[in-house]
């Protein structure tokens, strides 16, 4: 018995997407998209009462219409994020996601004289990384895409 055989005889699998998948790990991309997401989630949702705190910092970092970054973040955190974990339009919304880990990596953490900032600045880019992956990958099994047939 080869390998392929006592895969497709010894577990529950189903094929989606040209990609074989047993009923435990067809969850690890929702799983994925609501660590991802809720991030993007509560850092949206803390910036809602602190509005003169976020809006000094944009201005701080050098960048115009502090009022309007403001509005964006909240729009891209929460908005997008709130999509990521449900997995609506994925591919797009894990792209704009991923750019503005970036955009915001090198904005307001590039001082990397300061420790915190380039751990900062990696885990943007980490989390550009992962969200990246999602864009190729798509949303998996257990998501609003799938259900759409996207």
């Amino acid at each position: 018995m080869n390998a392929t055989t006592m895969n497709t005889t010894t577990m529950n699998t189903t094929t989606m997407n040209g990609t074989t998948q047993n009923a435990v790990t067809r969850f690890l991309p929702f799983v994925g998209r609501l660590l991802i997401g809720g991030i993007f989630l509560l850092s949206g949702l803390s910036k809602l009462p602190a509005y003169t705190a976020v809006t000094a910092a944009i201005s701080g970092a050098g960048l115009p219409f502090a009022p309007l970054g403001y509005a964006v973040a909240l729009v891209v955190e929460i908005g997008l994020g709130l999509l990521l974990a449900l997995g609506y339009r994925t591919r797009a919304v894990a792209f704009g996601l991923a750019i503005w880990c970036v955009v915001t990596a090198i904005f307001f953490h590039s001082n990397f004289a300061d420790q915190n900032m380039m751990i900062h600045f990696l885990k943007n880019t980490m989390m550009a990384g992962g969200l990246l992956q999602i864009v190729h990958f798509g949303a998996g099994a257990v998501s609003l895409d799938a259900r759409a047939g996207r």
